[in-house]
């Protein structure tokens, strides 16, 4: 059997089988992926090839734009001044302890990045769970920002790592400005424009669709901001973030479905390809290491503290018997955690052991939060009932 025919099936029935035992062993599909994809490479069903290489790699990117799609700017715009002022604080906390906790332990300059990272795609489970409470509420608010944040230390970083300190990247973070720049004055030509002429929405978008035109609009946007990232030379990954948020800000209130449909989409077989990738790109043997092992550990603990230590800004807002529950919430960065190692593994930032660690630090964090957070609101239950 030739090598793509094993590749195709063994991703085939992973990603068949992976909601099954996600069901069956209570986890997040994620990591179950994962651990699949690391089976089937140990078992040699999974092996090096461009075009598996070349499909993850554009679920990754996939991956980022529904990570945009998680961002809508109106909502962003109506947050109190007071919020976004703490949420900023917040994540200048983060990022400060990380950086001295990086320096201390003498670690690789992108574990700066790393520990502060926040992704709220794990909240939606979240909020499935426990419902649409204060403390979710509040996680989903200052999450937006640090997500943000993350995203643009994520292309800061990618631009060091690929250039040095040098001219190159100074001129790349000119352009990555005038980007930015470019992009707020099209999102204020677009708005104005809709607003002066709603029927655009409806032109671009039909309710009564039978050729799937939000989709092909979408995907239209997705593949432009990408090219335009390589014809910059800026991190392509940012293009993808982009084109989701102006998707999920100009589109989600004209076609509410849209979102739903584009996860359904990507998560259905192009997001899972990527995670398959990333189990296939570790080896067993090397996680059942004890000192790597240790060092996962240590890195989960460090992101759950630092989050803590963070989350105290919010004590007048959430209580001091709630407030933990927002750097608990922000403490499963699985997505934005998993993109950034393998970006700086690929950019030989760092070792392949911390690598290992990190993908392994990752899942256990969902792991353990989760557990976390079901044990504290179980028992806050108990002591309210009493």
């Amino acid at each position: 059997m030739s090598e793509e025919i094993l590749i195709i099936i063994s991703i085939s029935l992973i990603i068949f089988t992976s909601p099954l035992l996600s069901k069956f062993l209570k986890l997040p599909t994620i990591p179950v992926e994962i651990m699949l994809g690391a089976i089937a490479a140990y078992f040699a069903f999974i092996v090096e090839h461009s075009i598996f290489h070349l499909v993850a790699e554009l679920g990754f990117l996939y991956l980022m734009f529904l990570a945009g799609l998680e961002i809508d700017l109106k909502k962003l715009f109506s947050i109190s001044p007071t919020m976004l002022k703490k949420s900023l604080l917040y994540n200048v906390v983060l990022f400060s302890t990380s950086f001295f906790v990086t320096l201390y332990f003498d670690l690789s300059k992108i574990f700066i990045v790393i520990f502060p990272l926040i992704s709220i795609g794990v909240l939606a489970a979240l909020k499935k769970e426990y419902g649409d409470t204060e403390w979710i509420k509040m996680a989903f608010i200052v999450g937006l920002i640090g997500e943000i944040v993350s995203i643009f230390a994520l292309t800061t970083v990618s631009a060091v790592l690929e250039y040095g300190l040098g001219f190159d990247f100074y001129k790349i973070m000119v352009l990555f400005l005038l980007f930015i720049v470019t992009m707020i004055i099209i999102y204020k030509l677009f708005h104005n424009l809709i607003w002066w002429f709603p029927e655009i929405k409806n032109y671009l978008m039909p309710e009564v669709d039978h050729q799937e035109q939000d989709i092909r609009i979408s995907m239209a946007i997705f593949f432009l901001m990408i090219t335009v990232m390589m014809y910059l030379h800026l991190e392509i990954a940012f293009g993808a973030f982009i084109a989701g948020i102006f998707i999920t800000t100009f589109f989600e209130e004209h076609n509410k479905q849209l979102p739903h449909k584009l996860e359904h989409f990507g998560f259905g077989w192009l997001v899972p390809i990527f995670f398959i990738s990333v189990g296939a790109s570790l080896e067993i043997d090397a996680l059942l290491d004890l000192d790597l092992i240790i060092k996962a550990l240590l890195i989960t603990f460090v992101m759950i503290i630092i989050r803590l230590l963070a989350s105290l800004l919010f004590v007048n807002e959430m209580g001091w018997n709630r407030f933990f529950m927002l750097g608990l919430s922000h403490a499963m960065p699985l997505t934005l955690l998993i993109a950034v190692t393998t970006i700086g593994y690929n950019n030989h930032s760092i070792s392949q052991e911390y690598y290992y660690a990190l993908i392994l630090a990752a899942i256990l964090e969902v792991l353990l939060v989760m557990v976390i957070i079901r044990v504290i609101t179980t028992l806050i239950k108990f002591r309210n009932s009493n």
